[in-house]
Protein backbone atom coordinates (compact mmCIF):
# COMPACT_ATOMS: atom_id res chain seq x y z
CA UNK A 1 0.00 0.00 0.00
CA UNK A 2 1.24 3.47 -0.88
CA UNK A 3 1.96 5.83 2.02
CA UNK A 4 1.42 9.56 1.54
CA UNK A 5 2.63 12.04 4.12
CA UNK A 6 0.74 15.26 4.75
CA UNK A 7 2.85 18.03 6.26
CA UNK A 8 0.93 18.74 9.47
CA UNK A 9 2.63 21.85 10.83
CA UNK A 10 -0.18 24.30 10.04
CA UNK A 11 -2.99 24.68 7.53
CA UNK A 12 -5.51 22.35 5.87
CA UNK A 13 -3.70 19.08 6.56
CA UNK A 14 -6.75 17.26 8.01
CA UNK A 15 -8.78 17.84 4.85
CA UNK A 16 -5.96 16.46 2.68
CA UNK A 17 -5.63 13.46 5.00
CA UNK A 18 -9.34 12.65 4.70
CA UNK A 19 -9.29 13.04 0.91
CA UNK A 20 -6.22 10.82 0.52
CA UNK A 21 -7.77 8.15 2.76
CA UNK A 22 -10.83 8.14 0.47
CA UNK A 23 -8.38 7.43 -2.38
CA UNK A 24 -7.27 4.27 -0.55
CA UNK A 25 -3.75 5.15 0.57
CA UNK A 26 -2.16 5.07 4.00
CA UNK A 27 -1.66 8.62 5.33
CA UNK A 28 0.89 9.90 7.85
CA UNK A 29 0.72 13.34 9.45
CA UNK A 30 4.32 14.55 9.08
CA UNK A 31 5.69 16.71 11.90
CA UNK A 32 9.25 15.35 12.14
CA UNK A 33 11.88 14.95 9.43
CA UNK A 34 12.29 11.25 10.23
CA UNK A 35 8.66 10.62 9.27
CA UNK A 36 9.47 11.57 5.67
CA UNK A 37 11.41 8.32 5.35
CA UNK A 38 8.13 6.40 5.80
CA UNK A 39 6.46 8.28 2.92
CA UNK A 40 6.21 7.47 -0.78
CA UNK A 41 4.92 11.00 -1.47
CA UNK A 42 4.22 14.25 0.41
CA UNK A 43 1.46 16.86 0.36
CA UNK A 44 2.24 20.41 1.52
CA UNK A 45 -1.16 21.94 2.31
CA UNK A 46 -2.53 25.42 2.11
CA UNK A 47 -2.28 27.67 5.15
CA UNK A 48 0.11 30.49 5.98
CA UNK A 49 3.19 30.04 3.78
CA UNK A 50 5.39 32.24 5.99
CA UNK A 51 4.44 30.26 9.12
CA UNK A 52 4.88 26.87 7.46
CA UNK A 53 8.25 28.02 6.06
CA UNK A 54 9.47 29.12 9.50
CA UNK A 55 8.41 25.82 11.04
CA UNK A 56 10.10 23.82 8.24
CA UNK A 57 13.37 25.51 9.18
CA UNK A 58 12.93 25.52 12.96
CA UNK A 59 12.09 21.81 12.98
CA UNK A 60 14.86 20.97 10.44
CA UNK A 61 12.44 19.43 7.94
CA UNK A 62 13.21 21.61 4.90
CA UNK A 63 16.46 19.96 3.83
CA UNK A 64 15.00 16.47 4.22
CA UNK A 65 12.12 17.47 1.92
CA UNK A 66 14.62 18.81 -0.63
CA UNK A 67 16.65 15.59 -0.41
CA UNK A 68 13.58 13.38 -0.88
CA UNK A 69 12.37 15.53 -3.80
CA UNK A 70 15.81 15.23 -5.39
CA UNK A 71 15.57 11.45 -5.02
CA UNK A 72 12.27 11.50 -6.94
CA UNK A 73 9.63 11.51 -4.21
CA UNK A 74 6.43 13.16 -5.54
CA UNK A 75 5.46 16.36 -3.71
CA UNK A 76 2.13 18.16 -4.12
CA UNK A 77 1.75 21.74 -2.90
CA UNK A 78 -1.65 23.41 -2.72
CA UNK A 79 -1.98 27.19 -2.33
CA UNK A 80 0.63 28.01 0.35
CA UNK A 81 2.23 24.66 -0.43
CA UNK A 82 2.75 25.72 -4.04
CA UNK A 83 4.31 28.99 -2.82
CA UNK A 84 6.74 26.97 -0.71
CA UNK A 85 7.69 24.81 -3.72
CA UNK A 86 8.45 27.85 -5.93
CA UNK A 87 11.98 28.94 -6.75
CA UNK A 88 10.79 32.56 -6.86
CA UNK A 89 8.10 34.47 -4.97
CA UNK A 90 7.39 37.82 -6.59
CA UNK A 91 8.14 40.86 -4.39
CA UNK A 92 8.99 38.68 -1.41
CA UNK A 93 12.05 37.44 0.42
CA UNK A 94 10.15 34.80 2.40
CA UNK A 95 11.53 31.27 2.71
CA UNK A 96 10.74 28.65 0.09
CA UNK A 97 12.00 25.16 -0.64
CA UNK A 98 12.98 26.44 -4.13
CA UNK A 99 12.22 23.12 -5.82
CA UNK A 100 9.93 24.05 -8.70
CA UNK A 101 11.04 26.34 -11.52
CA UNK A 102 8.13 28.76 -11.16
CA UNK A 103 7.57 32.31 -9.97
CA UNK A 104 4.42 32.78 -7.91
CA UNK A 105 2.46 35.84 -6.87
CA UNK A 106 1.16 35.54 -3.29
CA UNK A 107 -2.44 36.49 -2.45
CA UNK A 108 -2.88 37.30 -6.13
CA UNK A 109 -6.65 36.89 -6.04
CA UNK A 110 -7.14 39.22 -3.09
CA UNK A 111 -8.15 38.88 0.52
CA UNK A 112 -10.24 36.21 2.27
CA UNK A 113 -13.47 38.04 1.33
CA UNK A 114 -12.47 37.72 -2.34
CA UNK A 115 -12.53 33.91 -2.21
CA UNK A 116 -14.44 32.16 -4.98
CA UNK A 117 -15.19 28.82 -6.63
CA UNK A 118 -15.03 28.15 -10.36
CA UNK A 119 -14.94 25.18 -12.71
CA UNK A 120 -11.54 24.57 -14.29
CA UNK A 121 -10.33 22.37 -17.12
CA UNK A 122 -7.28 20.40 -15.96
CA UNK A 123 -5.10 18.79 -18.60
CA UNK A 124 -5.33 15.02 -18.34
CA UNK A 125 -8.66 15.01 -16.48
CA UNK A 126 -12.01 14.58 -18.15
CA UNK A 127 -14.68 17.13 -17.31
CA UNK A 128 -14.42 20.24 -15.14
CA UNK A 129 -12.74 20.34 -11.73
CA UNK A 130 -14.12 22.60 -9.00
CA UNK A 131 -11.46 25.13 -8.02
CA UNK A 132 -11.81 26.66 -4.55
CA UNK A 133 -9.65 29.80 -4.41
CA UNK A 134 -8.92 31.27 -0.96
CA UNK A 135 -6.33 34.08 -0.83
CA UNK A 136 -4.83 32.16 -3.69
CA UNK A 137 -1.54 32.66 -5.49
CA UNK A 138 -1.02 32.15 -9.20
CA UNK A 139 2.03 31.27 -11.26
CA UNK A 140 3.40 34.22 -13.23
CA UNK A 141 6.36 32.50 -14.90
CA UNK A 142 7.36 28.92 -15.60
CA UNK A 143 10.79 27.58 -16.45
CA UNK A 144 11.76 24.84 -18.87
CA UNK A 145 10.22 21.51 -18.09
CA UNK A 146 7.23 22.96 -16.25
CA UNK A 147 3.93 21.76 -17.66
CA UNK A 148 0.91 24.06 -17.30
CA UNK A 149 -2.11 21.93 -16.35
CA UNK A 150 -4.77 24.60 -15.70
CA UNK A 151 -5.43 28.31 -16.12
CA UNK A 152 -8.07 30.72 -14.86
CA UNK A 153 -8.47 34.10 -16.61
CA UNK A 154 -5.17 33.44 -18.45
CA UNK A 155 -3.38 33.01 -15.12
CA UNK A 156 -1.59 29.73 -14.43
CA UNK A 157 -3.18 27.91 -11.48
CA UNK A 158 -1.85 24.34 -11.76
CA UNK A 159 1.60 23.10 -12.81
CA UNK A 160 3.68 19.93 -12.90
CA UNK A 161 7.44 19.57 -13.12
CA UNK A 162 8.74 16.02 -12.97
CA UNK A 163 7.79 14.68 -9.53
CA UNK A 164 6.40 18.04 -8.36
CA UNK A 165 2.78 19.16 -8.60
CA UNK A 166 1.37 22.52 -7.54
CA UNK A 167 -2.01 24.23 -7.63
CA UNK A 168 -3.38 27.58 -6.50
CA UNK A 169 -6.69 26.19 -5.36
CA UNK A 170 -7.89 23.71 -2.73
CA UNK A 171 -8.99 20.34 -4.18
CA UNK A 172 -9.19 18.96 -0.63
CA UNK A 173 -12.23 21.19 0.04
CA UNK A 174 -14.35 19.40 -2.60
CA UNK A 175 -15.71 15.87 -2.95
CA UNK A 176 -13.81 15.37 -6.23
CA UNK A 177 -10.91 12.96 -5.68
CA UNK A 178 -9.41 13.22 -9.18
CA UNK A 179 -6.57 15.66 -8.45
CA UNK A 180 -5.43 13.69 -5.41
CA UNK A 181 -5.68 10.49 -7.45
CA UNK A 182 -3.62 12.15 -10.21
CA UNK A 183 -0.97 12.89 -7.57
CA UNK A 184 -1.07 9.35 -6.14
CA UNK A 185 -0.56 8.03 -9.68
CA UNK A 186 2.75 9.96 -9.78
CA UNK A 187 4.18 7.54 -7.17
CA UNK A 188 6.47 5.06 -8.90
Amino acid sequence: MKTVGVLALQGAFREHKETLQKCGVKVIEVRKKEQLDECDALVIPGGESTTIGKLLNEWSIAQRIRDRAGAGMPIFGTCAGMILLAKQIKNSTQFSLALMDIEVVRNAYGRQVDSFEIDLQVEGLEGPVQGVFIRAPYVEKVGEGVQVLAKHDNKIVMVKQGNLLGCSFHPELTDDLRIHQYFINMIK
